[in-house]
């Protein structure tokens, strides 16, 4: 019998490997927006390049497979590459809290994510949001636990990505059960997403309370072994922004701003939304430290 950590990565792979959601598209012809090039910092036109870092696999933004990425954050920032006249490259460490050292101490220019843009983040960092969220979870078919919002969560198995703002939440409901006099819940934090869904489909979690769009992917690659719950609620969170993360006062924010909205206008970030599936995530225009604000 092939030992558990053997099995996990098999079951990671397999996971992986799909790309039902992902349709082609046409895409606009995209050549180099030369005044968008003469903003960059002297020293990343010099390098004729930028490296973004991600955490690790967040489907069907982020498909890491050993130093290759796919998935629409791979597709776009490869877009804007084209456009800023530079080569955008990925890079891929532990967990958000290292993402967000690596930016900040400048070992990266930037994340592209989607990272969720709240105003506590805002105070080390700048956002520029190119897509909105739902936090939902994702749960064996059938429901068996019942789980369908934060207060039936109480007394159950929730994993959640560690460092991000899902298990902040989850662990205000922990709380919150404990004052209700329900059972507490029990709080899995892991490092990544595919060994948060993971967790669920080995039944050692009762569900993954995270974004939508991943979610609705890894269900999607599920074969049928997991469904969502809590579509339509808040669950803790008002409106929900998600996008690149830089350095706070970076002037690289407003550069990517503007390529993203470049992005929008000429339809190449509309067909790549569409391409993974996540028509019902996108804006109509990007936005810096939109995190608190209502919906556009």
């Amino acid at each position: 019998m092939p030992s558990k950590s053997i099995t996990s990565l098999v079951l990671v792979g397999a996971l992986l490997s799909g790309t039902a959601l992902a349709q082609d598209a046409a895409m606009p012809k995209l050549t180099v927006d030369e005044a968008l090039h003469a903003r960059l910092p002297e020293d990343i036109r010099n390098a004729g390049k930028m490296i973004s870092v991600n955490n690790g696999s967040f489907p069907p933004y982020e498909i890491v497979k050993g130093t290759e990425m796919t998935g629409a954050s791979a597709d776009l920032t490869d877009a804007l590459g084209e456009i800023l006249g530079v080569k955008i490259e990925h890079a891929t460490v532990g967990g958000l809290p290292a993402l967000l050292a690596g930016v900040n101490s400048g070992r990266y220019q930037f994340a592209f994510g989607p990272v969720g843009d709240f105003k506590s983040r805002e105070e080390s960092n700048d956002f520029v949001d190119w897509v909105q969220e739902y936090v939902v979870f994702a749960v064996q078919k059938g429901n068996p636990k019942g789980i369908t919002s934060l207060d039936t969560a109480c007394g159950q198995r929730i994993a959640v990505m560690a460092g991000g703002s899902a298990e902040r939440v989850i662990q205000a409901q922990q709380e919150k059960c404990k004052t209700d006099g329900k059972p507490a819940v029990e709080i899995q934090s892991f490092t990544d997403q595919p060994s948060s869904i993971l967790a669920v489909r080995s039944k050692r979690s009762d569900a993954f309370f995270s974004s939508q769009a991943p979610l609705t992917y890894f269900v999607s690659q599920a074969n049928g072994q997991l469904e969502l719950t809590g579509i339509g609620q808040k669950n803790g969170f008002e409106a929900l922004y998600q996008g690149a993360v830089v350095p706070k006062g970076s002037p690289l924010g407003e550069i990517l701003r503007d390529g993203v909205k470049e992005l929008m206008d000429n339809g190449t970030y509309a067909a790549i939304m569409k391409k993974w599936g996540l028509e019902n995530n996108m804006l109509k225009e990007p936005g810096i430290n939109l995190g608190g604000t209502l919906p556009k």
